[in-house]
């Protein structure tokens, strides 16, 4: 029988417990422990982005962190982004813009889009598209997501 770790850790600004397996790592937690399940599993190896998640203000693969090194830290994931029933102006661009398609990507690269737009809400195109250079999507060409971002940036530039 393994150990099991104590893990604390704040999500969305809620504080959770929860014991993790030593080979259980934060998509896990997110998942199967706090049923947090807008983070997808893609890979399970950091490379397409559909965990992404923002942790201590880092965008992050959780399924690249091991449950107990997130051990005190803070965790936002797409179930964070609306705010008092209102979705965030990413979230909206990507309903009217059709900005996603099956579903699997969309909220890694909602996690991620935000993550540029608080830094520089006025990205252009090509910063966009370096910055989800790393959120893969099988189902669009990407110029609608791409759109989106942009038109969201304009928004929240505005607001």
């Amino acid at each position: 029988m393994s150990k099991k770790y104590h893990v604390s850790l704040t999500v969305n600004g809620d504080e959770y417990e929860c014991l993790a397996e030593p080979q259980m790592t934060l998509l896990d937690v997110l998942r199967d422990e706090l049923k947090l399940t807008g983070t997808k599993e893609g890979c399970a190896t950091g490379d397409c982005g559909a965990c992404s998640v923002m942790v201590d203000g880092r965008l992050t693969c959780s399924c690249l962190v091991l449950a107990p090194e997130a051990e005190g830290r803070s965790v936002e994931t797409i179930e964070g982004m609306a705010k008092d029933g209102e979705l965030h102006p990413l979230q909206q661009k990507f309903l009217e813009m059709n900005g996603l398609q099956c579903g699997i990507c969309t909220p890694g690269i909602l996690v991620a889009a935000k993550a540029l737009l608080d830094r520089k809400p006025d990205a252009d195109e090509m910063e966009i598209r370096y910055w989800l250079a790393g959120n893969l999507c099988r189902c669009t060409g990407y110029d609608k997501i791409i759109r989106a971002v942009m038109a969201a940036g304009e928004e929240m530039k505005g607001a």
